[in-house]
């Protein structure tokens, strides 16, 4: 069996409490170690992963956008296939972070750069193609792959231990508990999150994350203000470690993520793995890779309505349930596993032509 090297670069670890950083882990420990040749293929090979290594791979995966890796682009590409995580576009950042204009010019120009420079791109949601496509980008280098999840790290809870987590987060252990996970930012509707808790008082309502970037996080001053002083049966964690976030969705009844823009949101697959419905704003993005394993709702009184009847019918709450394990099994293991193996063959072979070349 022949041995060849994907070294994978990343300093997502950088800001924590982002999904950059989950979905890169995730997709770390799921493809370590399982990246032999496709059974029934003519070639036997193993691709060994390295992380952050100085040793050129044969494929070089570089997942976030810093400087340092850009320099490199040119070198790689003498011996190594060049594949770019796509993980925000200029038009996705301007909903995220208040940026000083001058530099937001030339971080966006820099940004497209940096994908352009790539051989190949990879994003988790195909409606993406087109909006990197629209940035002059040959849209046959890019390559949807869907987020996944570790089911030994999210999984569901029974209802003792939803009892007991709630009791530890200083919560009511017998009430209806909606919860949400998320960077404190305007887009993520964090501000509709505590509307529809003042609404449902005999409800309780926990959302955990905090201002990754800080003060140029879009709505800080705002949504500061609303940490401080907010429904008494919201909760805001702030920042919990990923080892622990589990717990946020074995606690809950349901998530709500009320967001107004997204690409593929860790939160919903780490809420699905751990058994609970899954509720969010009525998003044509979500149409293309969520179709069915979720309830939708268009404004706050369709997002109360949804969560009325599934606190109070049990068929509705089962069905929901159903719905997210759905989605659940369809963005298992296996599955987006498969889809990593078919594509770093691909850019295996691209490699060896160049090399030989």
């Amino acid at each position: 069996m022949k041995e060849f090297t994907l070294n994978m670069l990343s300093r997502a670890e950088a800001v924590k409490g982002q999904g950059v950083l989950s979905a890169y882990e995730e997709e770390l420990e799921l493809v370590t170690g399982r990246l032999d040749r496709l059974q029934g293929d003519e070639h036997d090979f193993h691709l060994n992963v390295l992380v952050n290594s100085k040793t050129v791979g044969d494929i070089t995966h570089i997942h976030t956008v810093n400087p340092e890796f850009y320099v490199q682009v040119p070198f790689l590409k003498m011996k190594s296939i060049v594949v770019g995580s796509v993980h925000f576009l200029p038009e996705t950042v301007d909903q995220s972070l208040k940026l000083p204009e001058a530099f937001r010019k030339a971080f966006y120009g820099y940004l497209i750069q940096f994908y352009k420079s790539m051989d190949h791109l990879v994003t988790v949601n195909p409606c993406f193609i087109p909006k990197i496509e629209a940035h002059g980008i040959d849209p046959q280098r890019v390559t949807y792959i869907p987020n996944y999840v570790s089911s030994s790290r999210f999984f569901p809870a029974d209802l003792q231990k939803k009892r007991e987590l709630r009791v530890r987060y200083g919560l009511d252990p017998d009430r209806f508990t909606v919860v949400c996970a998320g960077q404190l930012q305007t887009r993520k509707g964090v501000a509709d999150f505590a509307k529809l808790a003042a609404q449902r008082p005999q409800m309780q309502f926990v959302w955990a994350g905090d201002f990754s970037f800080g003060s140029i996080s879009d709505g800080h001053r705002e949504i500061e203000q609303l940490v401080k002083e907010h429904p008494d049966n919201l909760r805001f964690t702030g920042l919990i470690e990923r080892e622990k976030m589990a717990e946020i969705y074995q606690m809950g009844d349901v998530m709500l993520l009320p967001s107004y823009d997204e690409l593929f949101p860790m939160t919903v697959l780490e809420a699905m793995s751990c058994g609970i419905p899954i509720l969010l704003r009525d998003l044509d993005l979500y149409k293309v890779i969520l179709d069915g394993y979720y309830l939708a709702a268009s404004d706050d009184r369709e997002f109360l309505n949804q969560l009325d009847r599934l606190k109070t019918e049990p068929d509705y709450y089962a069905q929901a349930m159903a719905k997210a394990k759905c989605g659940n099994d369809f963005y298992g293991q296996e599955h987006v596993l498969s889809m990593w193996r078919r594509f770093y063959h691909q850019m295996l072979e691209e490699s060896i032509r160049r090399q030989e070349e």
